[in-house]
């Protein structure tokens, strides 16, 4: 259950947003909702499926020593294929979630992705470029070009889970005021390290990515994947669907053989580049601006 107790006009907005929302999607990832008060009661509040095993974020940063082993490598790739299936549905549907993190993706006791809370979604019709609003969201998660130029779309939406795709690999919270200042926000740490292929320094070293070498092919093309939606322009990453491919694609082909070189950048263009999971074209993982220079 969800309980809004300011009553100002946020909080009503938020409230009959998600009743708008979520009365319309029919997944089986998105949290259902079960019922509401009206807009006019003295409460407000929003009736849910109960989702028993708390959210991705609680498994990942919360009791850390003890709940690390409890999220091994293949639920983690599960729960980011859900997330993924989830947003895609969302964009098909026309709806911008806004508000992509691991305290907003739930999990049932067969870590079965729930993804919740759309008191910030927008709804995003086919026919037009951008929707012009305020940014909204949470640090850390918030897409940089939204919040430069005000323009919500649904990469908003890619390049938040791409920071989601970074904590599901490095277990590490999206924000953290006790790194060194321009690492505080995980999604530059990630950029950094990716690009000086230093995935070690950021690979959560519980998952085995040192001593797997499949489990390391595996890592790498997501952690590839995660560059791309971290693209500051938003032409430069993926569409939600792609994405959902893409770690469909790298699933399937987990059990394969394969050399792996890992990721260098390539200072001209700025991408990572020299390793690509065999599954994967190259030229669809290279930002498309920069695929006929390569």
């Amino acid at each position: 259950m969800k309980r809004l107790f300011e009553r100002n006009y946020r909080p009503v907005e938020s409230f009959t947003n998600e009743i708008q929302i979520l009365t319309r999607m029919r997944h089986r990832n998105l949290v259902s909702l079960y019922g509401c008060t009206s807009r006019h009661s003295r409460e407000l509040l929003l009736v849910y499926e109960y989702i028993p095993n708390g959210t991705v974020s609680s498994h990942l940063h919360d009791n850390k020593a003890e709940q690390s082993s409890s999220l091994p490598w293949a639920v983690r790739m599960k729960i980011a294929i859900e997330t993924a299936s989830a947003l895609t549905y969302l964009h098909a549907s026309d709806v911008i979630h806004r508000d992509v993190k691991t305290t907003n993706i739930l999990l049932d006791n067969s870590f079965c992705v729930k993804v919740a809370d759309f008191g910030l979604s927008r709804l995003y019709p086919n026919d037009v470029t951008h929707v012009s609003t305020a940014p909204r969201g949470t640090p850390g998660y918030v897409d940089p070009e939204y919040r430069l130029c005000y323009q919500l779309t649904s990469k908003s939406d890619v390049y938040s889970f791409g920071v989601v795709l970074v904590e599901l690999i490095s277990s590490l919270p999206a924000v953290d005021l006790t790194r060194d200042r321009d690492d505080i926000k995980l999604a530059n740490l990630a950029i950094r390290k990716i690009r000086r292929s230093e995935l070690c320094d950021l690979i959560d070293p519980s998952l085995g990515f040192q001593t797997d070498k499949r489990l390391k092919n595996v890592i790498t093309s997501v952690a590839e994947l995660a560059f791309q939606c971290l693209q500051e322009e938003k032409e430069l990453r993926p569409t939600m669907s792609e994405v959902l491919e893409v770690l469909q694609t790298i699933e399937s082909r987990k059990d394969e053989a394969g050399s792996h070189e890992g990721i260098d950048f390539h200072p001209e263009v700025g991408v990572a580049q020299s390793y690509v999971h065999p599954s994967v074209p190259n030229t669809w993982m290279m930002p498309r601006r920069h695929q006929q220079t390569l």
